[in-house]
């Protein structure tokens, strides 16, 4: 098949680089977010899929909206079968929809019709899902609502990151992407309707919804803690100041009050609503990130100080 790659960060390069190394399709333009300002020089860069194609001498195309007449013109020029998509970040309106022959097939992150929406991987974490997965389906107007071809699933480990989840999931739903575009071609392969029961949706999660409140029990803390690493990253404050916060480890043998600090040799410890917490990396404003007994020793903490 002619394919037509829509996507933007890392977490899509595995489902790009199975479509390139296939012998099957023929990927003959990406689509991506444009370039944007990075780093402390805001200098302009390119995204982690227009790279990869750069490497491949592989057509990039950047409109700031997928409805944009120019970029209309161009995908109907180069006359795609299909387009799959990993994590674009674009709205695609149906005259976007209409021009490959076989639609926009989307690799989510989900088991849907679970944790529609732009942070499934997070609402996973957070809400302490045992298992989670990816699912493969055809892009409606409707957000995340169209029929499912496929989907692979994976157990959500004890201590385990957006980070890491989302890695595992971007390499196991590249192979889903794939075979199920193989499916497509093929014949093989028919799109089930979602139930309409069972719809959660997982919408994105800001700067200050990654605060942890410590006067919520333990396993909220460490729940949301990890949800949001690596991104926007958990955080709280201390002396009037953001402390950035890395993933934290709960703790039965001790309880503190909401907030408290308490640091011993080799842990420093804070209490919530239940048992307290132990912090993993802090990183205080103008910092480097460090180990939470390194930054302890280094700010005298007093007793009874808290972080809030």
């Amino acid at each position: 098949m002619r394919l037509v790659f829509a996507g933007t960060p890392e977490v899509a390069l595995p489902s790009l680089r199975a479509f390139i190394d296939s012998s099957r399709h023929d990927v003959v333009a990406v689509v991506t977010r444009p370039d944007a300002p990075s780093g402390r020089g805001r200098k302009l860069e390119r995204s982690p899929v227009a790279a990869l194609a750069d490497e491949h001498g592989i057509e990039v195309l950047t409109p700031v909206k997928a409805g944009e007449p120019e970029f209309l013109d161009r995908l109907r020029a180069l006359e795609p079968d299909l387009c799959p998509v990993v994590a674009y970040g674009n709205l695609l309106p149906q005259r976007t929809l209409d021009i490959p022959e076989f639609g926009w097939v989307n690799l989510h992150f989900s088991v849907l019709p679970a944790w529609r929406g732009a942070a499934p991987v997070q609402a996973a974490v957070r809400n302490g899902d045992d298992i989670t997965g990816a699912s493969t389906f055809r892009i409606v107007k409707e957000l995340d609502a169209g029929p499912v071809f496929g989907v692979v699933t994976e157990k959500v480990r004890d201590r385990d990151t957006s980070g890491d989840l989302l890695t595992r999931l971007s390499e196991s739903g590249a192979q889903l992407l794939l075979s199920t575009v193989d499916g497509i071609e093929d014949g093989t392969l028919r799109a089930v309707e979602q139930p309409s029961d069972g719809v959660t949706y997982a919408a994105k999660i800001t700067v200050e919804d990654a605060r942890l409140d410590f006067t919520t029990p333990a396993v909220a803390v460490d729940r949301l803690a990890r949800a949001v690493t690596p991104e926007p990253g958990a955080w709280a404050e201390f002396r009037g100041e953001r402390l950035k916060l890395g993933p934290v480890t709960p703790v039965d043998d001790v309880t503190l009050p909401a907030g408290e600090v308490l640091v011993e040799r080799k842990r420093v410890l804070v209490g919530t609503a239940t048992t307290a917490v132990a912090l993993g990396d802090v990183q205080a404003q103008g910092k480097k990130r460090m180990a939470a007994t390194d930054w302890a020793r280094g700010v005298r903490i007093e007793a009874g100080e808290r972080i809030s």
